[in-house]
């Protein structure tokens, strides 16, 4: 069995984090870690592999797209269980948006299933970055593949998987049959920390680094320059502003805490 799960590395929300002359993030010069809403997507992939019949072989592959520090991220799921790890990076990937990103995830996973055919591409439910969702959507479509997304809970038998998919108004149960595509959001489980044991033996674990050469793919394809969404204008948060005290001296206050709070539209 084959599992690609995919694995972004994102600027750190609690660095000091900006966007180039170019409005396009900066990933280069701020820190950045595996990004958490894709730690479930690993632990998921990992869990399928621990309960998958005894003497099946099962192959799990970390994924990841980015500038050279994006494979940080690789090395993270390596640490927590992953057996080996793929960062596609060209200088011509940067700026691109989601359609070009899932161009570039769709390439690399047919490459990866050359060898043995990939059963499942396994997602988190957006990146803690842009928070998007529609990658993995773009994905299943570019491959070809059904999709079953944003899994609170994931089983798997055989060549069947069965998920349990929670909305406002219910939950929903959704079956498909590998190959797929599946996205897990953060309700699925609590991600595994990397043991001292998981980090020796990710130093061991194989850790290619292709080009878009590598993939079939036309620098043209990707980029600012083939975008099709903009980022027209960014501007820096402000700074925090002083609170409003409310002072209750002739028992005025309770009405005008509920004056701000109206004001504010927060009743």
């Amino acid at each position: 069995m084959n599992i690609v799960v995919l694995v972004k590395h994102v600027p750190d929300a609690t660095a000091d984090r900006r966007f180039e002359p170019d409005l396009t993030v900066d990933r280069v010069g701020v820190d950045g870690l595996l990004s958490e809403l894709d730690e479930y997507a690993v632990e998921q992939a990992l869990q399928i592999k621990e309960k998958r019949a005894d003497g099946e072989e099962v192959v799990v592959t970390a994924l990841t797209v980015g500038p050279e520090q994006a494979a940080e991220a690789a090395r993270k799921a390596l640490q927590m269980g992953a057996d080996r790890a793929v960062h596609v990076s060209d200088d011509a990937i940067a700026g691109s948006d989601a359609l070009a990103t899932s161009l570039v995830l769709a390439r690399a996973t047919e490459r990866l299933g050359e060898g043995a055919p990939v059963d499942v591409v396994m997602c988190g439910m957006a990146s803690t970055d842009a928070g998007l969702s529609v990658v993995p959507a773009m994905l299943a479509e570019r491959l070809g593949l059904p999709q079953v997304t944003l899994a609170s809970v994931v089983e798997s038998q055989g060549d069947q998987v069965r998920i349990k998919r929670d909305t406002d108004a219910a939950t929903e149960v959704i079956g498909g049959t590998m190959p797929l595509v599946l996205s897990v959001t953060d309700q699925s489980g609590e991600a595994r920390y990397p043991s001292f044991k998981g980090i020796m033996a990710a130093k061991k674990k194989p850790l290619e680094t292709w080009s878009l050469a590598d993939i079939g793919l036309d620098a043209s394809a990707v980029g600012l320059a083939a975008a099709y969404t903009t980022v027209e204008e960014a501007a820096a948060r402000p700074p925090r502003a002083a609170g409003e005290m409310v002072t209750d001296q002739d028992g005025s206050s309770a009405a005008a805490l509920a004056d701000f709070l109206a004001s504010k539209k927060f009743i």
